[in-house]
């Protein structure tokens, strides 16, 4: 399981690469990559500083806009029994089905807003 690590306010995954035997973080929201390798966490930290610091430069430089934009609109593909589960589930609680999905992404993944 990755884990969530904040570098000057930029939210990065983190996990342990056993090949290298050494952590790997990932910046999330970008619009490119920027990757970082480390030891330890201290060293991720520190490593994670540049990494996004080159990227957020380099982004200046190019006139490239860093960070992701979302519409707020995506496609999900799921089983149609699921999808009348959680149509039914949806209308039992008096909501839209959007309004189900977007409740039910808050509850899961909200620790990350």
């Amino acid at each position: 399981m990755n884990n969530i690590m904040i570098i000057n306010g930029q939210k990065a995954t983190v996990s342990y690469d056993p090949e290298i035997e050494m952590f790997r973080g990932e910046f999330l929201g970008l619009t490119g990559g920027a990757d970082f390798y480390a030891a330890d966490v201290a060293g991720l930290k520190a490593e994670g500083e540049v990494s996004l610091r080159v990227y957020l430069d380099m982004c200046q430089e190019k006139g490239i806009e860093p960070y992701r934009s979302y519409s707020g609109k995506f496609n999900v593909r799921i089983a149609s029994a699921l999808h009348a589960v959680a149509a039914m589930s949806a209308a039992a609680q008096g909501k839209s089905l959007n309004e189900w999905v977007a409740d039910a992404i808050e509850d899961h993944a909200g620790h990350m807003a």
